[in-house]
């Protein structure tokens, strides 16, 4: 065990760890381009500003992928913006643009952790508490049956639903496997699926997605 120091807005103690994760975001670089001298303006993180269309306050400038404030460092976000820009700027399709909800992201860690939509709190800000509907299930995956319980890894998934249509409008799952089960079932959050769509899926068994398709 080590011991870590730290100090934060709430004052400072000791504790003991095994590891330190050190996740403090990235800063974009954007020194070499002399921005400043186009007046394009930037928030406090020093990410430039642009609006739906990755127009920055500076005609003809714009900005996307990890430069830009839209709030997803992520490669396929990137290459998929750089393509509607193209279509609006060179493909006559003047509105055409990235939506940039429902984008689901995934950390490959162990377990992996995969996540779309809205936090629990996102959800009830936006929508009322007696709005939200919360589905959880948390199981020892099929995966994991044939080993030792100290080599077991956790598998826990949850629903956010809103309105008396419940409709999905976050999931969060944590567990092997959960990057490939988040890639399909991302494109019905991105259609609008309901709980009741979810209900009506025939769940495949024994898999972990099956989970999916079966809380209640």
């Amino acid at each position: 065990m080590k011991k870590l120091h730290y100090k934060d807005s709430n004052g400072e103690g000791t504790m003991e760890i095994d590891t330190l994760l050190w996740a403090i975001g990235r800063s974009p670089e954007l020194e070499k381009l002399n921005l400043d001298v186009t007046k394009v303006e930037k928030n406090e993180k020093g990410h430039i500003k642009t609006d739906e269309y990755q127009n920055t306050n500076v005609p003809h400038i714009y900005a996307l992928g990890d430069v830009c404030d839209r709030g997803f460092e992520l490669t396929p976000v990137a290459i998929a913006a750089g393509r509607k820009l193209s279509d609006r700027l060179f493909g006559g399709q003047a509105d055409a643009h990235l939506d940039y909800s429902n984008i689901p992201s995934v950390v490959f860690s162990h377990p992996v952790v995969g996540s779309i939509g809205l936090t629990e709190p996102e959800a009830r800000q936006k929508y009322g508490d007696d709005q939200i509907k919360i589905y959880n299930s948390s199981f020892t995956a099929m995966y994991y049956s044939m080993m030792e319980p100290e080599d077991k890894g956790p598998t826990s998934y949850k629903l956010i639903c809103a309105g008396n249509e419940e409709k999905v409008v976050g999931m969060h799952i944590l567990g092997t496997g959960s990057d490939e089960i988040l890639q399909g079932f991302g494109v019905a959050i991105k259609m609008g699926a309901t709980k009741a769509d979810f209900d009506r899926c025939v769940a495949i068994h024994p898999t972990s997605a099956e989970e999916l398709v079966t809380m209640k």
